[in-house]
């Protein structure tokens, strides 16, 4: 299966709040209002992965804080179809996230559901540490959620980061 990483656009709301109630029912899923918010604000970069037959299989999006001098990124929301779990392509939307908080340089932080293994290894692969526990963080069950952090990449690790995006 090929993966397309692209801007997320109004006409993938619905197919988003479709995955949203699939993958977080517990947790009070986001409606279309939100994301219409989301892709409003101008700070705020959002993108869509979409599978072989143009179908979207997954979500992701960022904001991009700061200023100049001292900018940083927060990572929102990476939802993916149930369907294509373990296929890569939560990998591929963090990385589009970061490649694109990266070129701003600043450190970039989440939230993580303390269950959510998978999520935990993924960003610590990507060079993200817990920093904090933040109890009953989700809503309405009462999930506590891990806050982690990638420090800014400089020195070989930005150059190392480019030439990822670059070479893909």
């Amino acid at each position: 299966m090929t993966i397309r990483i692209e801007p997320m656009d109004g006409v993938d709301i619905e197919r988003c709040v479709e995955l949203e109630q699939l993958l977080f029912p517990e947790d009070d899923p986001w409606q279309a209002v939100s994301f219409r918010s989301e892709l409003a604000a101008p700070h705020n970069w959002y993108i869509v992965a979409r599978d072989d037959d143009g179908r979207m299989v997954g979500y992701a999006g960022a904001a991009l804080l700061g200023d100049e001098q001292h900018p940083e990124a927060e990572v929102h929301t990476i939802g993916v179809d149930p369907c294509c779990h373990r296929a890569g392509v939560g990998t591929l939307l963090l990385e589009a996230l970061l490649a694109e908080a990266g070129k701003r340089g600043g450190p970039v932080f989440l939230e993580v559901r303390t269950d959510n293994a998978p999520a935990i290894a993924m960003y610590a692969k990507h060079g993200f540490h817990i920093i904090g526990l933040r109890k009953n963080y989700y809503h309405p069950s009462g999930a506590d959620a891990y806050t982690m952090r990638r420090p800014a990449l400089t020195g070989a690790a930005a150059a190392w980061d480019m030439a990822k995006e670059v070479l893909s």
